[in-house]
């Protein structure tokens, strides 16, 4: 009898456990369920996975946001040549700086500023490099169109204009004035 017991209640827990499994195993294939139809709806719609946008406009459109990033792709492939460009031009300047010992001060004050005019440049063009792979981070990311300060929409005219834009126009306005 104690056996009868024992095997009674061995087998409650198992009972209990296979229940549970099944209704996990049914809401996890209600989630994928659901994910699968909200997926399905974003590739059919024409709006943008959730971009912030000012009231008084329109949510971006796929079409919209593909056009911006596009933009940026060719402005990051257009810099990275310039810096390459402007690496090899600087080091020429450094190889002329190098063989002209007998030049005059003037001459070697000319080669100054050019190498120094040069290096600002370059430097120049990697930071709007850097801007703009940051822009793309945040068009995958999702907080593409956020304020970074406030956290406010930055205005969807304003980033069709400027693309790197990371502050909107109150904010930038209060960093000019700095």
């Amino acid at each position: 009898m104690a056996r009868s017991s024992t095997t009674a209640a061995a087998k409650t827990p198992a009972t209990k456990k296979t229940a549970k499994k099944s209704a996990a195993k049914k809401s996890a294939e209600e989630s994928a369920a659901t994910a699968t139809s909200t997926r399905t709806r974003s590739k059919a719609g024409e709006v943008a996975p959730t971009l912030v946008v000012r009231d008084d406009e329109a949510a971006w459109t796929k079409a919209e946001l593909k056009a911006v990033r596009k933009e940026i792709d060719d402005e990051v492939a257009r810099l990275r040549t310039e810096i390459e460009t402007a690496e090899h031009d600087l080091v020429d300047l450094m190889r002329d700086h190098a063989d002209g010992s007998g030049d005059d001060q003037a001459d070697a004050g000319a080669k100054t500023f050019e190498r120094e005019q040069e290096v600002t440049l370059a430097n120049n063009t990697r930071a709007m490099l850097i801007q703009n792979l940051h822009a793309l981070e945040r068009i995958d990311d999702g907080t593409y169109g956020r304020c970074e300060s406030c956290g406010n929409a930055i205005g969807k005219l304003r980033l069709q204009a400027y693309p790197r834009a990371t502050l909107c126009v109150t904010c930038k306005t209060k960093q000019e004035r700095r």
